[in-house]
């Protein structure tokens, strides 16, 4: 589905535009005035950490549940726990940061890496280690992905970067293609204005 197409979040459409009219999430750098997709910088991802913002749309997340979109692996993992009735703590840490449920949603959707199970990414994240190992151009997304609820997150700002750990699912929503969840989206904006 065309990026033009998806319903967008308020906040999300008061963010900056690149030259294709993509809105560039909160937490991306820029260089020579271009937006870097698939990097993190590190100041703006510690001040949604430290305050309680959407690192897509960068608006105030109140306390409560909190979103992200995972890939396949922790997709997998969090389906099988569930269907054992058991609980999800993945205790590696993450780079990417929560955001609001309309935020994730519509971020699965237009992202071309998380939108399709065959999408490749075009960017090598920063610094090669245990936790960027995936993050690698070329790496293909594969399988389901889903857009996933937390009770809650924590987080730690180290030197170089910024590591969040997801607690208690509240809500799961696969996707082999994230145009799925376009009900979802739609409903969730008309049930309120998220992320401003």
């Amino acid at each position: 589905m065309r990026f033009e197409r998806v319903p967008m979040p308020a906040g999300v459409g008061e963010r900056p535009r690149d030259g294709r009219g993509y809105p560039v999430p909160a937490i991306t750098p820029w260089h020579g005035g271009e937006p870097q997709f698939a990097l993190t910088d590190h100041g703006r991802s510690a001040n949604c950490a430290l305050e309680r913002r959407c690192s897509v749309c960068g608006g105030f997340m109140a306390r409560g549940p909190v979103w992200r979109v995972v890939g396949a692996a922790e997709s997998a993992a969090i389906a099988g726990v569930l269907a054992e009735g058991r609980p999800y703590r993945n205790l590696a840490p993450t780079m990417e940061g929560p955001g609001h449920r309309a935020c994730m949603l519509y971020a699965a959707m237009v992202c071309p890496y998380l939108a399709r199970p065959n999408a490749r990414r075009g960017v090598t994240a920063d610094g090669a280690d245990a936790v960027t190992a995936a993050a690698v151009r070329g790496a293909v997304r594969g399988g389901a992905g889903a857009v996933v609820g937390f009770g809650d997150y924590e987080y730690a700002v180290t030197e170089t970067r910024v590591l969040f750990r997801f607690l208690d699912v509240v809500e799961f929503l696969p996707h082999e293609s994230a145009d799925e969840h376009l009900p979802e989206l739609r409903a969730e904006l008309a049930a309120g204005d998220y992320g401003r």
